[in-house]
């Protein structure tokens, strides 16, 4: 496949390098922003445990990381018992089989936010994204090195570089690769992301600086699901093999297995993404200093903030099929290969998008000594360009405003932000969000209620330029989708309670291959609650539950109930630097008739008439700590193991229609961090 060379990156890099001036606003010792919901089971990006080590001069490392709309501080998650905190695929999601396949979360999430949506994101889950760009702060240079190891040669390699080359000046490198044969027929993954990061901050503390880096190349086989006319699970001549099942796609290849195995993808989606991103901030406002014995720090409290973001991004989205059977794709896509070559040839689709963006917004903060209380506002131009079925020119141009307002005394929490689209392929998109958190007393722990509505143009997947379309010409309405949600946490039980009423208009969904449709209004309520149960001591049982339901007609299958539980012991079995974690986990949901899935236009796709009943899966694991040494052994879908003939771990459960989970799976991993 042909790579992008566009100067623009390099421009970008050298101009993130040259743009640092004097001044910079004032950082303060600010809590950890309270997100939208409540923690989940399976962990996000924060973490709310310390990093703090000592080598054999005792010198300390204290490291620290913001994200790009923050002002809240975190630190380096050192915790082990969740796995699924480090693991790339979410415990809360269906995937196709294979570390890197297509997913999708089982709890249902409307779509929100505005703006251009090429409409691909069947491989979100392995998207590095401009929002989880990690900014650190850290007094040594820090590293962590990460390897996964699983059956049959699937490896994921997770690489982390960090440091202040000065006291206001760091910068950081990541690298991740996931790479899994399957172990199926043609279900090979090769996904590698990259990241380079650079945060300044002037002497005087008026003028920041960030430079982000970003680059996603997801590859992926499809195999279009293995054959269901015959049981081919249990047919001997498959006992010890699974990959000489027949496939939709693609049967008959040959595979390698092991750590450098072929990766190569003959039949698959290729989706590449470049994202490069400057963002300069210059701050007005008060100069001050606080005086010690030895030295005097300044300080600076600022009333106005000016920012400028220039964004550009790079998007390519291809399908390819090097040994493509005409029959398939006439029968399922409509479409015929070269009249050349009726029975089998090559077919590559491809739909490819460029952004320029230029953002500028004014911050106003009402407190110059709390600088999560402020007004913004701002002003986007956006440049779009597309090479799909014709040439593709379009400007977009939309403002934005935001008040946020976390008090002094760590009580309330207030955000409201929104966004319209004026003018542009996006012209009458909105979006907008209310927030409101206030903390109830130790008793009682905290409260958050709010609403989230969003307006928004069809993804280009639903317009017939693109090359992706194979539907007959139809034209779509603007999608609607409103969310009320509330939350509470009682830290002192040790229990959360939510819900969520979702209303959703003009929704947008694929049913069989390649029909695109839109339903009218429907709803879904969403229950949630989780509860640690502290059996004794050192065992403890940690469950989340969700009960949601879609009445009506609604082209949404959902499971009625879903729930994931975690048995663990947690404690040091007497060594003073061990922290060991060993136990079971698993996840249950009841039958339900599970989305399909279009392999060529990578969607996800409505269907009535197969219903999913699975056994709850179940995990055994053994992980520990010594010092920055984290190692995870775990034993994976325990509950296919079956006693009747033929016996062995055989019992797969289904993700989707075509779609089994693996059998046993056994996988080691190491995360290992360093101080230099």
């Amino acid at each position: 496949m042909r790579r992008y060379h566009s100067p623009l990156p390099l421009l970008l890099l050298l101009a993130g390098l040259l743009s640092f001036l004097p001044g910079l606003a004032q950082r303060g010792n600010i809590l950890q922003t309270f997100q939208n919901g409540l923690p989940q089971m399976q962990g996000g990006q924060g973490g709310s445990d310390s990093l703090k080590r000592r080598n054999k001069q005792e010198d300390s490392i204290t490291i620290s990381f913001r994200y790009l709309d923050t002002a809240g501080r975190f630190r380096v998650d050192s915790s082990i018992l969740d796995f699924y905190r480090r693991f790339p695929i979410p415990f809360t999601h269906q995937w196709l089989g294979n570390t890197g396949g297509a997913s999708r979360p089982l709890l249902f999430q409307g779509r929100s936010g505005t703006g251009f949506d090429p409409g691909f994101h069947a491989y979100d889950a392995y998207r590095w994204t401009l929002d989880g760009v990690r900014f650190h702060t850290t007094t040594r240079p820090y590293s962590e090195l990460a390897w996964i190891l699983g059956r049959g040669g699937q490896q994921v390699i997770d690489l982390v570089l960090t440091q202040n080359l000065k006291p206001t000046w760091n910068v950081g490198v990541q690298y991740r690769l996931i790479s899994s044969p399957g172990l199926f027929n043609n279900q090979n993954t090769n996904h590698n992301n990259y990241l380079l990061t650079s945060w300044y901050q002037s002497p005087r503390k008026r003028y920041n600086n960030y430079l982000v880096l970003l680059g996603n190349k997801l590859q992926a086989s499809e195999n279009g699901g293995i054959l269901t006319d015959a049981n081919y699970l249990d047919d001997p001549r498959f006992t010890a093999d699974r990959y000489g099942i027949p496939t939709q796609l693609s049967s008959g290849t040959t595979r390698n297995t092991g750590l450098l195995a072929n990766t190569s993808i003959n039949t698959g989606n290729r989706y590449n993404e470049f994202r490069a991103l400057l963002r300069q901030q210059y701050d007005l406002g008060r100069k001050d200093s606080l005086v010690t014995d030895s030295t005097v720090i300044p300080l600076f409290f600022p009333r106005l903030r000016i920012e400028h973001t220039l964004t550009y991004a790079q998007q390519k989205f291809t399908y390819a099929d090097n040994r493509a059977d005409s029959a398939y794709y006439f029968n399922n896509y409509g479409f015929y290969l070269a009249p050349n070559r009726p029975r089998s040839g090559r077919v590559a689709i491809r739909d490819t998008w460029k952004e320029l963006t230029n953002d500028v917004s004014i911050y106003q903060f009402p407190d110059p000594r709390n600088l999560q209380q402020y007004f913004r506002v701002g002003a986007a131009w956006q440049q779009l360009s597309g090479e799909v079925r014709d040439t593709l020119r379009y400007t977009n141009i939309w403002v934005h405003g935001e008040y946020r307002n976390r008090t002094r005394n760590q009580k309330w929490d207030m955000l409201a932000s929104g966004v319209l689209h004026l003018a542009g392929y996006n012209a009458g998109d909105a979006y907008a969000l209310l927030r409101l958190s206030r903390v109830l007393g130790p008793r009682l722990g905290s409260l958050q209620v709010g609403f989230e509505n969003a307006l928004r143009t069809p993804p280009f997947l639903y317009d017939a330029r693109s090359n992706f379309y194979f539907d007959v010409p139809k034209g779509f309405a603007k999608e609607n989708t409103t969310r009320f949600f509330g939350n509470l946490d009682n830290p002192r039980l040790r229990l959360q309670l939510g819900a969520e009423y979702l209303l959703i208009a003009n929704y947008l969904y694929v049913t069989g291959y390649r029909e695109l449709q839109q339903a009218p209004l429907f709803n879904l309520l969403r229950l949630r609650a989780r509860k640690v149960v502290r059996l004794n001591r050192r065992f403890n049982l940690d469950t989340e539950a969700w009960l949601q339901q879609q009445p009506g007609n609604g082209p949404v299958h959902v499971p009625l109930l879903f729930a994931v539980s975690r048995l663990a012991y947690e404690g040091n079995f007497g060594f003073r630097n061990l922290t060991a974690a060993i136990g079971l986990e698993g996840r249950y949901h009841t039958p339900y008739k599970a989305d399909a899935y279009s392999p060529v236009i990578g969607q996800f796709s409505f269907q009535d008439t197969l219903q999913i009943s699975n056994r709850p899966d179940i995990n055994a694991f053994f992980h520990f700590r010594i010092r920055g040494f984290k190692a995870f052994l775990r034993a994976e879908n325990l509950n296919t193991l079956r006693f009747r003939a033929p016996a062995g771990f055989r019992e797969h459960n289904f993700a989707a229609p075509g779609y089994p989970y693996p059998a046993l799976v056994i996988r080691f991993g190491i995360y290992w961090s360093f101080v230099n």
